[in-house]
């Protein structure tokens, strides 16, 4: 293997993992058949539980298109891609100074927030918690249903 760019830059949580799916890391449940170390596997772990392992090439290089309107540094769009906030009390902290370079734009970063929340997918444990919610909601609806049929 040959190094092409030494240090190219940072890559997204989904770009490790695709990596690490690549050389195997989901394929053996033992473990023990892929050449991949210990230390790797707690890393795959750790972003399967993440929104990274719901995202793809495509999703990530449209919200990359929606980001050029806006003026971020590439640093916070790679971390808005790993955490996906869902609110401006989330992305608050990831934006430098967002105040003196945002302030005004209020209703902008809202609207920039909606566009990450629609392009880029959940973690799994929410989109659990959001499926769970619609079946509750299903199942209080269904005797509701039964009743009005048992009277007719």
């Amino acid at each position: 293997m040959k190094i092409l760019e030494a240090n190219a830059g940072a890559l997204t949580n989904f770009e490790v993992l695709d990596f690490l799916r690549s050389r195997g890391a989901g394929r053996d449940p033992t473990r023990v058949i892929v050449p991949i170390l210990p230390s790797e596997f707690k890393v795959y772990d750790y972003l399967e539980q993440t929104a990274a392992c719901n995202q793809t090439r495509q999703v990530i290089d449209e919200f990359l298109g929606k980001c050029k309107s806006i003026d971020l540094a590439k640093a916070e769009i790679l971390n808005i891609i790993n955490i996906r906030p869902s609110s401006l009390v989330e992305l608050y902290p990831i934006i430098e100074e967002y105040d003196t370079r945002f302030g005004e734009a209020a209703e902008t970063m809202e609207e920039f927030v909606e566009t990450v929340v629609q392009l880029l997918p959940p973690p799994p444990n929410q989109m659990q918690s959001e499926e769970e919610e619609g079946t509750s909601t299903d199942q209080k609806e269904a005797p509701d249903e039964e009743k009005t049929e048992a009277a007719e």
